[in-house]
């Protein structure tokens, strides 16, 4: 598969028509911007964003979307021949030796740290489910807490954060449809007015599960919630939940801003392309970038769909922020890289791209970490 680097700005509704973000010309990042942006006493301000950001909308809004999302593909879906391809090499899972290492890897399950309204903190508990807490709110992206999910084995590391700990959950993010990212299972253990986030398309599966304060946004657009500003940003990846629903709901991934604060990127599930240094312009000064670095095994299969270690690193990089945590990997085998490689290409990587080695919070699952006024 080959990416087009085509753009597509947002789609037109019958509720009102958005603004496309503006298409420039990208210059890759220096040495010398590189290592401004991760000194370790770097500030990370916010500064105005560039173009300006569209006014929230609002809350729970009813909004009609096109049947479609096809036009917001970056790369072409597998046809007839790669799937045979696929058939034919067998590359789904790691071989036994891939798999051998799966009890090793990081699983450190602890109590959330205790955290005030100036701080950002997450939780990884596992895949693309972090525990946010930002802005005085507690937010859940991706919530996956079945042990298995449909189409995979059982999960290889628990999840690391048991449900009945979590504080009352404020909202939740979700980037996709597929089903390691959006669990029926998961989201009916949650009060059915938690405030939702979901990409255009997505809503109706919330309201049929009577889900009554659903957000549904397209990309570049935001929302306000108690004073944090939810906004989706593009991803090159595609959504597809049953046989009939390919594309039919927007994929993507979010930006948390505090209030005059910290600022979060959650890259959901995504491939490398252009899409990063125009989120990076669009919301300058991202403390910490959510990203993904496992199930990349084939790269002719998933490369459009899914980083590497090293890309993941290169789009930190394009975002411009100053920290990365890893995460869509030692939980769920997706694909045929051994369970470990993903750590530890990505540590290599981070060294190799001469960046400050407490800038990569490669937590295990379970972990935290706390920023605390700009301050790890």
């Amino acid at each position: 598969m080959t990416q087009q680097t085509h753009e597509h700005g947002p789609a037109t509704t019958t509720a009102d028509t958005t603004i496309a973000e503006t298409t420039t010309a990208e210059t890759p990042p220096t040495a010398a911007t590189t290592a401004a942006a991760h000194a370790p006493d770097a500030p990370t301000p916010l500064v105005p964003a560039s173009p300006p950001l569209a006014e929230p909308r609002p809350l729970g809004e009813h909004r009609v979307w096109p049947r479609t999302f096809h036009d917001r593909l970056t790369a072409p879906l597998p046809g007839l021949k790669a799937f045979a391809r696929f058939a034919r090499e067998g590359a789904v899972r790691p071989g036994p030796e891939g798999l051998a290492d799966a009890s090793r890897v990081p699983y450190e399950p602890a109590p959330l740290p205790p955290v005030d309204t100036r701080a950002l903190a997450v939780t990884w508990a596992g895949h693309a489910s972090w525990i946010v807490r930002i802005g005085g709110l507690t937010v859940l992206t991706d919530p996956v807490w079945s042990r298995r999910i449909l189409g995979t084995p059982a999960r290889i590391t628990p999840v690391g954060v048991p449900w009945d700990s979590l504080p009352r959950v404020d909202a939740v993010v979700i980037s996709h449809n597929h089903y390691d990212h959006l669990d029926a299972p998961t989201l009916r253990r949650l009060p059915r007015d938690t405030p939702v986030f979901a990409p255009a398309g997505l809503g109706r599966w919330f309201k049929r599960r009577r889900f009554t304060r659903v957000t549904e946004l397209d990309w570049w657009e935001g929302a306000e919630l108690a004073g944090v500003r939810f906004d989706f940003v593009p991803a090159h990846h595609w959504s597809k939940r049953t046989l009939t629903d390919t594309c039919h709901s927007l994929w993507g991934g979010w930006i948390l801003t505090a209030p005059g604060r910290q600022r979060l990127y959650f890259a959901g599930d995504t491939g490398y392309g252009h899409w990063f240094s125009r989120i990076g312009r669009r919301y300058p000064g991202i403390d910490l970038a959510l990203m993904p670095i496992g199930a990349y095994d084939p790269r002719w299969w998933l490369s459009d769909v899914h980083c590497d270690p090293e890309e993941a690193v290169r789009a930190t990089l394009d975002l411009g922020a100053r920290r990365m945590a890893p995460m869509h990997w030692g939980t769920f085998v997706l694909s045929a890289e051994p369970v470990l490689e993903p750590l530890t290409r990505v540590r290599t990587a981070w060294k190799q791209a001469g960046l400050d080695a407490g800038d990569l919070w490669d937590l295990p699952v379970g972990g935290s970490r706390v920023l605390a006024d700009g301050t790890p």
